[in-house]
């Protein structure tokens, strides 16, 4: 006789939940939300910058997960194919609104004008830097180093050779650099 088990949580075995998603099940699709939507929205949140347009792109992502569930093969971590997922639609949406840098270049140089020359450069700094980077530089420095993805994988997801890859991510970080020291 063995013993009974603690439950197991959904990133543990979410293998039952992707069963019941795939069939329609709107509370599994709730769970899997609650469980991974807070991490995808700060992924999104990166890629797009504000807010608004994270959750939009999170939300698409989650619309469409029951029928993208039924072509998930499950090899690999479900969180890490759901952060692809949700980098495409953020990908997907950057590229269809055609945003255009300048309006961020102005906000950032507004809000620098205004600044304490004693204030130094913080986070908020880092963020309005990393907005102003052309959508095809900050997508490849947001996959590698907030996310950890190899250069390979970035490749793979945009379509591009690996060594586009590392090109475009030491371009961001010389614009980053530059913008930082000025």
């Amino acid at each position: 006789m063995t013993a009974p088990t603690a439950p197991r949580r959904v990133t543990d075995q979410p293998t039952h939940l992707i069963d019941q998603v795939r069939a329609g099940d709107p509370h599994a699709l709730g769970q899997l939300y609650d469980e991974f939507a807070p991490r995808l929205l700060r992924v999104a949140r990166q890629l797009l910058g504000p807010r608004q347009d994270a959750e939009d792109a999170v939300h698409d992502m989650f619309v469409g997960l029951p029928e993208a569930l039924r072509r998930y093969d499950e090899r690999g971590t479900l969180r890490g194919w759901l952060t692809t997922r949700t980098v495409r639609v953020a990908l997907i949406r950057l590229r269809s609104a055609k945003r255009r840098r300048e309006d961020a270049l102005a906000d950032s140089d507004h809000v620098a004008q205004h600044a304490s020359a004693d204030s130094g450069f913080g986070l908020a700094d880092l963020e309005r830097a990393i907005a102003t980077l052309p959508d095809t530089l900050r997508t490849v420095f947001v996959r590698r180093q907030f996310e950890g993805v190899s250069h390979p994988e970035i490749a793979a997801l945009l379509g591009i050779s690996e060594g586009n890859s590392r090109v475009r991510h030491t371009r961001a970080l010389e614009h980053l650099r530059a913008r930082i020291t000025r």
